[in-house]
């Protein structure tokens, strides 16, 4: 097989000494560039694409405090040098002001950001920076492809994750710190395939820092290496360190700052822990068999993540990578993980699309004696991958960005500036979740929710649906009832109500420092 179809258990060849002509070298030199301009070109496209789909949410207030105000006061807590508090999720879960994210999810690489707060203090900033992050895996996806399929190929699998739709529904959602994952899992796959064991043990031990349970995906990579021929020995090493970190992190790290490991358990019709989980899958595997494409959200789950890579990941043990995260989720009692909306399926893009480009190389050979010409099946098969990127644009949130209507400006997003700007700085407020972004930057953000009132100042929304309230009317009945507990009413235009009280509200204190 040729140089275009070498698949991610062959050892690549090293580099070449030049030869031939200066002029041909020359020639070499100029063919580097423009594939250099090339690249660039698409990622920077990339980074103007999410960073626009993210500012006009957040600019007419389609934005939410869960998870942007969140991971907002997380990481200004890093860009000041003290600890990552979020009281806003601190309030809600009832631990108080000065709980530490780190406590919910482990995920301290969200401490590289702190410096870009010393530029900009305001979530616009992790909006930039995440779009940033998802459009920096294209280069290490190109050339990975261009390694196992060639230049032309490389580009189509470019273009094709840019425009993928994980990454269209995280940069959809706010901010996660899921937009470091397709990055260190793209250059992990990549540098290992180059004979890079070093840095891509960086990339690894980086990843690992997203969240406490990207283990799982460092084992699943190990265990990709583990029926790899020649790589057994990296592959058990893999193996050990995602089991020993994830076990660490839920186990001892996350207690250590004050949270629940249990917090996000939702595996109790399985097991009450890791051992019963998995002895009621080897006591019943067809119950757990089941489980995985039932309901039909999750039949059509699977699907949407392995189309785009026409189903040629299935040929690949990379998969192995993506498999826990996909089981994860599958498997939990938890709707929202399911489906195919908010940020989880980013965990997983990259690895998924190398995964395919892998697979369709191992195609490739196998067919070889019906198709002789490799290059012409790798292009035909990244042409396909892209095209199908393309057809899932108007099922998915970048179809937005062509249409007039997304950036219209309505009466009740001026309302809702009018009433951000009668909320002095310095001061803690209850905000209902789509305002309290606008807010987070310089006041003391909590979540408004029908609970007792902790904060002197209120900003409510009594005309449109918010998490976590039921319905419209109870945020109209909240208003009143506030009313009655001495709360005044100092703006009410378009649904947006701002409420003051005087003094703090009975038990407030206690509250905010549970």
């Amino acid at each position: 097989m040729t140089e275009q179809t070498r698949t991610i258990d062959r050892e690549p060849a090293g580099p070449t000494e030049p030869t031939g002509s200066p002029p041909r070298a020359g020639r070499a030199v100029r063919r580097l560039d423009r594939h250099v301009v090339g690249v660039a070109a698409i990622t920077v496209s990339a980074i103007g694409v999410y960073t626009l789909l993210g500012l006009v949410r957040f600019y007419l207030y389609r934005a939410t405090s869960l998870d942007l105000t969140l991971f907002d006061q997380t990481i200004r807590g890093f860009a000041r040098l003290g600890a990552p508090t979020s009281p806003l999720r601190g309030v809600d879960l009832g631990e108080g002001v000065d709980f530490v994210q780190l406590g919910e999810h482990f995920s301290p690489i969200l401490a590289v950001l702190a410096p870009f707060y010393w530029l900009h203090d305001g979530p616009e900033t992790l909006i930039v920076a995440q779009a940033v992050l998802f459009a920096l895996a294209i280069p290490p996806i190109w050339v990975f492809t261009r390694r196992v399929l060639g230049t032309a190929p490389a580009y189509f699998v470019a273009v094709a994750y840019a425009l993928s739709w994980p990454v269209a529904q995280a940069a959809n959602f706010d901010f996660h710190e899921v937009a470091f994952a397709p990055v260190l899992t793209a250059l992990a796959i990549e540098r290992f395939h180059a004979g890079r064991r070093l840095a891509a043990a960086v990339a690894i031990c980086a990843f690992l820092l997203v969240k406490e349970d990207t283990g799982l995906m460092v084992a699943g990579f190990g265990c990709c290496l583990l029926v790899t021929r020649g790589r057994r020995l990296d592959g058990l090493g893999y193996l050990g360190l995602g089991i020993l970190y994830t076990g660490l992190a839920r186990g001892i790290l996350i207690p250590a700052v004050g949270g629940d490991p249990g917090l996000y358990w939702a595996y109790d019709h399985l097991g009450r822990s890791v051992p019963e989980v998995l002895a009621t899958a080897a006591g019943d595997p067809t119950r757990v068999l089941e489980m995985l494409v039932g309901p039909q959200v999750k039949i059509d789950t699977w699907a949407f993540l392995l189309w785009p890579a026409l189903f040629t990941c299935l040929f690949s043990p990379l998969t192995l990578m993506a498999l826990p995260q996909i089981l994860e989720r599958m498997l939990s009692d938890r709707e929202i993980w399911w489906g195919v909306d908010f940020h989880h399926s980013a965990f997983t893009v990259a690895v998924l699309l190398c995964a395919g480009v892998d697979g369709a190389s191992r195609l490739l050979r196998w067919v070889r004696r019906v198709w002789p010409d490799p290059r012409a099946g790798a292009l035909a098969w990244a042409a396909g991958v892209c095209v199908v990127a393309l057809t899932l644009v108007p099922r998915f949130p970048l179809d937005q960005l062509i249409r007039p209507e997304f950036y219209e400006t309505h009466p009740d997003v001026v309302a809702a500036g009018q009433a951000v700007r009668m909320v002095p700085s310095g001061v803690a407020v209850e905000a209902v979740n789509h305002v309290g972004p606008h807010l987070s930057a310089r006041t003391t953000v909590l979540l408004w929710n029908d609970r007792p009132p902790v904060a002197q100042w209120i900003v409510a929304d009594t005309a449109r649906g918010a998490y976590p309230w039921g319905s419209v009317d109870r945020q109209r009945e909240r208003v009143e009832e506030l009313k009655t507990m001495g709360y005044e009413v100092l703006f009410d235009r378009e649904g947006y109500v701002v409420l003051y009280r005087s003094a703090p509200p009975p038990g407030a204190a206690a509250e905010l420092a549970r």
